[in-house]
């Protein structure tokens, strides 16, 4: 067992691996010049991700679906790190008037935006529509995001062009993206009951992160910007995948504890998320795929150009959003 964990734990190109926590990934590296936005950092790896974030000097924006879970956070974060600055803002990334409400009363307090990280996202709920009449988990996971990201855009264009420092987009997506629709993206029936289930559904939503962050950093690159986007793979957190477990597969509850040994802690849950933030190594790289704080490679539907452009103009439609596009 000794020789198997040394195995996972393993350091790779980057200097990091598997074990490393966020703290050890941006260990020395001042962050007190950079805003940034974390959403879903109301627990979990997210408030991890945003208590690092906040430990290394950035200002941080806790986007929480509930205020006074959001301000909870902020409290929990302040008590850990002293001199936090953290603001909390309401967002409801299932309702797309909640996210365009959010990114108005974002942009009207003329704060800089260096770092935006979309991190929020469901996990195997049954078919029901949002109140966009989206199927759920790809409102969630990606349709909010995808306008968040739209709506925010100029705003990272300008604070990196006035500023000098890179904005970067970073997108936490899952190897559950590779357990998706025969399809990849089910474009004709995203939101069709029929021939719906649970774990392809947020499969194809992982997929379509991959693909945001791709096509994304394409129309970045051939813009000229200094703004980058990449995805990741946070890796399997207990925490998460325990309250999936009991609440929706009760009888195989017992397995977290026989997987825990392989399992993540937040700690190291966020600093993959935390490694593309504020690394140094990050610098420039854009339209790539992380796992374990090292780039990886996603599954052919994740590479696919084609499918991440045709994600892009589907997403435009959905939203009522569309941008420049060389």
């Amino acid at each position: 067992m000794e020789r198997l964990w040394s195995w996972v734990c393993r350091k790779k190109s980057s200097g990091f691996g598997a074990c490393s926590t966020a703290e050890e990934v941006t260990e020395g590296i001042d962050a007190s010049n950079i805003t940034t936005i974390v959403t879903g950092a109301t627990s979990g790896i997210g408030m991890e991700t945003a208590r690092v974030l906040a430990l290394r000097g950035a200002t941080v924006i806790i986007a929480a679906r509930s205020k006074v879970r959001g301000e909870k956070a902020k409290v929990k974060i302040a008590e850990e790190v002293a001199d936090a600055k953290i603001e909390v803002m309401e967002l409801d990334l299932s309702s797309l008037a909640s996210v365009r409400s959010f990114a108005a009363a974002f942009l009207s307090s003329n704060k800089p935006l260096h770092l935006l990280i979309n991190n929020a996202g469901i996990f195997g709920y049954p078919f029901q529509l949002s109140a966009d009449g989206i199927e759920l988990q790809f409102a969630s996971n990606h349709i909010g995001h995808f306008l968040l990201t739209n709506l925010l855009l100029e705003k990272m264009k300008a604070t990196a062009l006035e500023s000098g420092i890179e904005g970067r987009i970073v997108i936490v997506s899952s190897a559950g993206h590779s357990m998706t629709y025969k399809s990849g993206i089910r474009f004709k029936n995203i939101n069709n009951p029929s021939g719906h289930v649970r774990f392809k559904a947020y499969g194809q939503s992982k997929l379509a992160n991959i693909l945001h962050a791709k096509e994304l950093a394409r129309c970045l690159q051939e813009e000229g910007v200094k703004v980058t986007a990449n995805s990741l793979h946070p890796g399997a957190i207990p925490t998460n995948i325990a309250q999936y477990y009991i609440k929706n597969i009760a009888p195989l509850a017992p397995l977290i504890f026989i997987l825990r040994p392989f399992l993540k802690t937040v700690q190291q849950g966020a600093a993959t998320t935390c490694y593309l933030a504020l690394h140094p190594n990050m610098e420039g790289v854009s339209g790539k795929y992380f796992s374990d704080c090292n780039e990886d490679q996603p599954s052919a539907y994740g590479r696919d150009a084609d499918l991440a452009k045709g994600l892009w103009e589907f997403s435009e439609e959905m939203t009522s959003t569309k941008l420049p596009q060389k």
